[in-house]
């Protein structure tokens, strides 16, 4: 015999249905269109202006050219004068022609340079002074809201991720990923950039204010990053078959203009860039459930683009 429904039963199913309806349609609401919410890192690039974005300079640029295809690498003068200038002369030199890339270190560098040594130098220099760091005066830098765990403050000159200790007024460059450095023996003063290093790994920032910084690599990191990993102790090559030619590098200034490649950058010192940076900081796109707030200096990938498509720029 069918059970009686106490009293109130009816009332308290009728209840439940509507909370199960009411929680079935909030799940089904579409995301708040995109004038509600703050935009995405996309949404702000789509809506930058030519003004937004700045050319290279092919002076201070640099192609390094692998069998499988070019390496772009901006050069950064401002902190490492003495280091960009002798790149530069061994670059016209043709220093690199013909050399290797003789390491590859998991999570860490991809490194080029004479295994041996011996290679002239021209007219550039073997070693010089270290540049580990400046002097904050005459710097201006547009600085992260939030902390870090190896400075007081950091943030971007230009578009090269930067350290700073207003306490010393001293600044460098930071190990992000894709920043290239000289690399040296134990003597500080031992490098010169006859070989250089790109980070592929986890910024390695304990390696900052060890190493002199003088450029980043702005496209062509998928050429570096798949090297065949070095067996050898800190991921060298152990045999010369396992070496990786450098067809050669060149200054962007001395390759026919038909022949480069012309990128631009996200400049860091306007709207667009601050509007970029709080979209990096918390992330609004519909695949994020909570936005992280905060933002690592080496986790804001700067935006670099043909500049043909400046063209299409609002």
């Amino acid at each position: 015999m069918p059970r009686k429904m106490q009293p109130g039963s009816l009332s308290a199913l009728a209840c439940a249905v509507l909370l199960l309806c009411a929680a079935s349609s909030r799940a089904a609401s579409p995301p708040p269109p995109a004038a509600h919410r703050p935009p995405t890192a996309a949404e702000v690039l789509a809506s930058s202006t030519a003004a937004d974005w700045r050319a290279l300079d092919p002076q201070n640029t640099l192609y390094l050219e692998l069998a499988s295809g070019r390496v772009v690498i901006e050069l950064a003068p401002q902190f490492a004068p003495n280091h960009v200038a002798n790149v530069l002369a061994l670059s016209r030199g043709r220093y690199f022609d013909g050399l290797a890339i003789v390491r590859a270190q998991d999570n860490y560098v991809v490194q080029w340079g004479d295994p041996d040594n011996k290679r002239p130098v021209g007219t550039a220099h073997r070693t010089l002074p270290a540049e580990f760091e400046r002097p904050l005066r005459g710097l201006s830098i547009t600085r992260l809201p939030d902390p870090d765990t190896y400075a007081a403050e950091v943030g971007f000159v230009e578009d090269f991720p930067v350290a700073a200790d207003p306490a010393t007024g001293r600044a460098w460059l930071v190990h992000c990923y894709g920043m290239v450095g000289a690399g040296r023996d134990n003597d500080v003063d031992s490098g010169g950039g006859t070989e250089l290093y790109v980070v592929i790994g986890q910024a390695p920032r304990h390696l900052d204010r060890n190493v002199t910084l003088l450029g980043r690599v702005l496209s062509g990191m998928e050429r570096l990053s798949v090297m065949p990993r070095g067996t050898g102790p800190l991921g060298r090559y152990e045999h010369v078959e396992q070496y990786v030619p450098l067809t050669s590098m060149r200054v962007a200034a001395d390759v026919p203009p038909a022949q480069r490649t012309n990128l631009e950058v996200l400049r860091t010192d306007t709207p667009a860039f601050a509007a970029y940076l709080e979209a990096r900081r918390n992330r609004h796109e519909e695949w994020f459930k909570v936005p992280a707030g905060h933002v690592d200096v080496c986790n804001v990938p700067l935006p670099v683009r043909p500049v043909a498509a400046a063209a299409t720029a609002k």
